[in-house]
């Protein structure tokens, strides 16, 4: 039980300034004494015990009729331990510029607003807590602990702009669960030694980190597994040491890496089974692991070229429009391509969904050509008689996506065979029997298989034209077979 008369000048000073919510500013307007840094220093007339913070915020204070009682303090070394652990506390507490020895603790506490800005804290315990309005803790640094929300709720905004978290541990921010009303904002020097964990965070005011640095070698700097997101911005400069995880995450309009350096090892963006409006993957530089985006779903896919690593795991990834550099290129199959075998091994998915996303833009040509590259890479998954059988359908024609390629075979062999059977005189098969013989069509009944023109049955070769002959109808039936496959692949693919 705390008595007034044993209270410090300072302690007392704040006792009377919390009935009516007045700032008690210990400061000396000198910057270098008033930093937090060097708060160990302060002496008592800026000390204030953490049990007399306590006793304020659970009734020891005198209420004002007509105020609002509110704990305000600035400039002060809080000694002992902040304890506020299952406790209601129905008062604004705003500490700014203060030193802290001891973590706080609001654990399973029910708060209205709590700010603790420019300040340094060893950590903040805030599991299952219900905070009535914003939890501030713009620029302030937190050393060797962490700030916990797991399974917090926030009913207005966190807001961690500038600040600086410093943990011994894993994770610097641990606030898996946590259930926000607003956004989370996590800006303008947001730093972290230690990943931030969000597994499962509903954030329909979205999540703002900007500029924001996060470091966790050997392990994850981002985790948002399961989370539900209106926004996730980690543009303009965002850093992030470790991997970035976003395993079925939610994100209803807008994922951004514009701008954003992935510096994870080993794999530097996991998404697997991610469902996003739009994702924006315009990254400053080459990530250094790779990227995993198996069974994404993705309302439109805007990148750039440099984003995308060796390593792309792309299977089950489906998109609805895909852009480059922020504009629709036509011609750019090249370099599609090129992305497309980036995925380990063969997978045929990533191939027809680029298809689909051409046809879509209504480049169909563009289309074909996905889908006969598909089909040549498949033809290095086969053995030695489908391969073979694979060159001569892509060479007849293209499997069915180059059926022009059949009739310029056809033209030239009737050009060479009509050329070579005018020089020569062929031997009629019964005299006087059929029709007067014609190099041309002789050719091209020799060439279809289908179908009798009169000349193949009337007339015969002997010597080296016979063979040439012969060559003709093997050749007739090889593209004749090929172009039925490749048709008959084409119509069912359709």
């Amino acid at each position: 039980m705390l008595i007034y008369d044993e209270l410090t000048a300072a302690e007392r000073v704040l006792w009377d300034a919390f009935p009516e919510g007045r700032w008690v500013d210990l400061r000396t307007g000198v910057a270098e004494e008033d930093d937090p840094a060097g708060g160990a220093r302060w002496g008592a007339a800026r000390t204030v015990r953490a049990e007399v913070v306590s006793a304020l915020l659970l009734g020891g204070g005198d209420q004002q009729p007509g105020r609002v009682a509110s704990l305000r303090l600035a400039g002060a070394r809080i000694t002992g331990p902040l304890d506020l652990s299952g406790a209601e506390i129905s008062h604004i507490v705003w500490l700014k510029g203060c030193r802290l020895e001891h973590a706080v603790s609001l654990h399973s506490a029910s708060t209205r607003t709590v700010r603790i800005t420019r300040s340094r804290v060893p950590g903040v315990d805030a599991r299952l807590a219900r905070v009535g309005g914003h939890l501030d803790l713009t620029g302030t640094a937190v050393e060797s602990g962490r700030l916990a929300l797991i399974n917090a709720e926030v009913a207005g905004e966190l807001v961690l702009n500038g600040t600086r978290i410093t943990t011994t541990g894993k994770w610097a921010v641990f606030a898996g669960g946590l259930v926000m009303g607003g956004g989370v904002f996590c800006r303008k020097g947001f730093t972290t030694r230690g990943g931030v964990r969000l597994s499962g965070a509903q954030l329909p005011g979205g999540l703002f980190m900007q500029g924001a640095r996060l470091a966790n070698p050997h392990g994850e700097a981002l985790v948002a597994d399961s989370a539900t997101a209106s926004v996730v911005n980690l543009s303009e400069g965002f850093r992030a040491v470790g991997t970035l995880r976003l395993r079925g995450a939610r994100i209803s309009d807008l994922l951004t890496l514009d701008g954003a350096t992935l510096d994870g090892e080993g794999t530097a963006l996991f998404g697997v089974g991610m469902e996003v409006g739009t994702f924006d993957f315009g990254l400053a530089a080459t990530p250094s692991g790779a990227v995993d985006l198996q069974g994404a779903r993705v309302t439109a896919l805007h990148d750039r070229e440099r984003s995308w690593p060796d390593e792309v795991r792309l299977d089950g990834l489906v998109y609805g429009s895909l852009r480059s550099g922020g504009t629709p290129r036509r011609g750019d199959v090249a370099r599609r391509l090129a992305w497309l075998r980036r995925n380990p091994g063969y997978a045929p998915q990533p191939y027809e969904q680029l298809a689909a996303s051409y046809r879509q833009a209504g480049h169909d040509d563009d289309a074909r050509r996905v889908l006969l590259a598909k089909q040549r890479h498949r033809r290095t998954t086969l053995n030695l008689p489908g391969r073979v059988w694979g060159r001569l359908l892509d060479a007849a024609v293209g499997y069915g996506y180059r059926p022009w390629l059949a009739a310029l075979w056809m033209g030239a062999l009737c050009l060479l065979g009509s050329l070579v059977f005018r020089t020569r005189t062929p031997v009629q098969t019964k005299d006087g029997e059929g029709a007067p013989f014609n190099a041309f069509v002789y050719t091209l009944d020799l060439l279809f298989p289908v179908g009798d023109f009169g000349q193949r049955g009337a007339w015969h070769w002997t010597g080296a034209t016979q063979w040439l002959a012969y060559l003709l109808v093997a050749v007739g039936w090889v593209l004749t077979t090929t172009v039925v496959a490749g048709v008959s692949r084409t119509l069912t693919r359709n």
